[in-house]
């Protein structure tokens, strides 16, 4: 039986490169909008805000001398190329999908708008928040918080590579233990870096909780939704 109703999925752009160095992988793609079909179709609400990392990252551009602001907002649009990409997935397998930007461009996709948002939730749509909060200075992780918060999500879910939360670094100690659930005041206190500090902060003060998963784990999106142990549950308890 399905725990939640209404969900957002954040997804890192460089998820979508699979094995390819740059870019897009049509495979990984296609895993994706499987994964959310298969909740779609149990009856999940889902909205998705993915990054733009395979892309152009905002922190690389800086590095090479670019304005922040202005490297933040060409960040900004390669989300768009990703939601689109992943739009036109969903599509090919028969979830109708919305794209909506924070940056308006009309011709391409919808601006956002809350209510409108909603709205297509209800009529089992799946939304997908582009072009971050459309402000410099804030990660898609931000945006991805911020919009669960927005449209009313029962949990925030962030696709990773690792299957949760451990006590340390997996990749780096064998010893380490994947905890099933922690507090937002302790992952912030051991500065864990799941989420940036903004994310983090902006989810505890809403009481939004987040599940943190490996992405790539076929069918672990939908046992999530089921309330299985899978991930690490993060939410004001302990």
């Amino acid at each position: 039986m399905i725990k939640y109703r209404r969900v957002l999925l954040k997804l890192s752009g460089e998820a979508l490169m699979g094995e390819r160095g740059y870019g897009i992988d049509a495979k990984k793609l296609r895993y994706f909008a499987e994964e959310i079909s298969s909740v779609v179709r149990a009856g999940v609400q889902m909205a998705v805000v993915i990054g733009g990392g395979n892309i152009f990252r905002g922190m690389e551009g800086k590095e090479q001398g670019l304005d922040q602001a202005q490297a933040d907002y060409m960040g900004m649009l390669a989300t768009v190329i990703n939601a689109l990409a992943l739009q036109n997935t969903l599509e090919q397998i028969g979830i109708p999908t919305r794209v909506q930007s924070a940056i308006e461009m009309q011709r391409i996709c919808e601006p956002f708008i809350r209510r409108r948002a909603i709205r297509h939730l209800e009529k089992g749509r799946v939304v997908i928040f582009a072009a971050g909060t459309g402000n410099p200075f804030f990660t898609t992780d931000t945006a991805a918080t911020l919009r669960a918060i927005e449209i009313g999500a029962e949990l925030l879910l962030k696709g990773t590579r690792v299957d949760g939360i451990y006590t340390s670094d997996p990749e780096k100690d064998a010893s380490a233990k994947r905890l099933r659930h922690i507090s937002y005041e302790e992952a912030i206190q051991k500065k864990l870096e799941v989420m940036d500090l903004t994310a983090f902060t902006l989810s505890q003060a809403h009481q939004l909780p987040m599940a943190v998963f490996n992405i790539n784990e076929p069918g672990a999106l939908y046992r999530i939704l089921t309330g299985e142990n899978v991930g690490t549950l993060v939410s004001a308890g302990g």
